[in-house]
């Protein structure tokens, strides 16, 4: 149908995006969605019968397994390098800030111009997308897992953007006494303290404060903020939620109702 997969990065700053086929055409393509959180997007051409890769199972991946990276790097269309995946579950920080997870790290060379090109198992399907590189290491590289690029993908071509669950709450991670940590059960002396409470959210609905500190968001502890947004980012929107609190000494259970995080946060 003419989609195409890619990465943020690579489209969000274009005034203009062009595909260039293998057979030398140049298509002219629209952005259908945009995911700067998980660094995808997706764009498209107005043809049909374009070949296209096959999506693998990311989770069936191997440390050690022969992995092939294709992209145009600094300019050089259509090179090939070969790896290994180095390692699995990865977690990388997107230019907005958030983690990306399951990242698979490898050694397949990547370069600037690699981002967004496909990184390809030995049956020629497409486990990553190759988003980034360690400047001025050698043999650090990292492309988003095929299973994330296809949940991604698919929320950008129904709904033109990828819904996630929101509170309302900024918070900042902090050290915990001790005598907390022991008081509370607590699985790591961390915990998220909120700062501030935007009016009329699902957080503020329920009476979550500033000084409130989080210490367990549904069945998972939240330790830091990376904690309680990934557990948000899986939760469906308008579900209840429970999450435990510290206020003032004693400890605290709410139940909220977490809506759609706005564009822009």
């Amino acid at each position: 149908d003419g989609y195409i997969l890619t990465n943020s990065h690579v489209v969000s700053p274009a005034d203009r995006i062009e595909i260039r086929l293998q057979d030398g055409r140049e298509l002219v393509a629209t952005p259908v969605g945009n995911d700067p959180h998980s660094d995808l997007a997706v764009v498209r051409v107005q043809e049909t019968g374009l070949p296209n890769a096959e999506l693998g199972d990311s989770s069936a991946l191997r440390v050690g397994q022969l992995v092939i990276a294709i992209g145009n790097p600094l300019g050089f269309q259509a090179t090939v390098t070969t790896g290994v995946v180095s390692a699995l579950g990865r977690t990388l920080r997107a230019q907005t800030g958030r983690l990306i997870e399951n990242i698979i790290q490898t050694d397949a060379a990547l370069n600037p111009g690699n981002s967004g090109g496909p990184l390809v198992d030995f049956r020629g399907q497409v486990v990553g997308v190759n988003t980034a590189v360690i400047m001025g290491s050698q043999g650090i590289c990292f492309a988003i897992p095929s299973n994330t690029a296809q949940w991604v993908a698919g929320q950008l071509i129904r709904e033109g953007r990828v819904r996630r669950a929101y509170l309302g709450v900024s918070g900042q991670t902090v050290q915990v006494g001790r005598r907390e940590v022991l008081d509370y059960a607590l699985p790591a002396p961390t915990a998220v303290r909120v700062v501030e409470v935007q009016p009329d959210t699902a957080a503020a609905h329920v009476g979550i404060q500033p000084g409130d500190l989080i210490i367990k968001i549904g069945e998972a502890p939240v330790v830091s903020v990376d904690d309680l947004q990934r557990s948000l980012g899986r939760h469906p929107i308008g579900e209840p939620l429970m999450l435990e609190l510290v206020r003032d000494s004693r400890r605290l259970t709410v139940l909220t109702h977490p809506t759609e995080l706005p564009d822009g946060q």
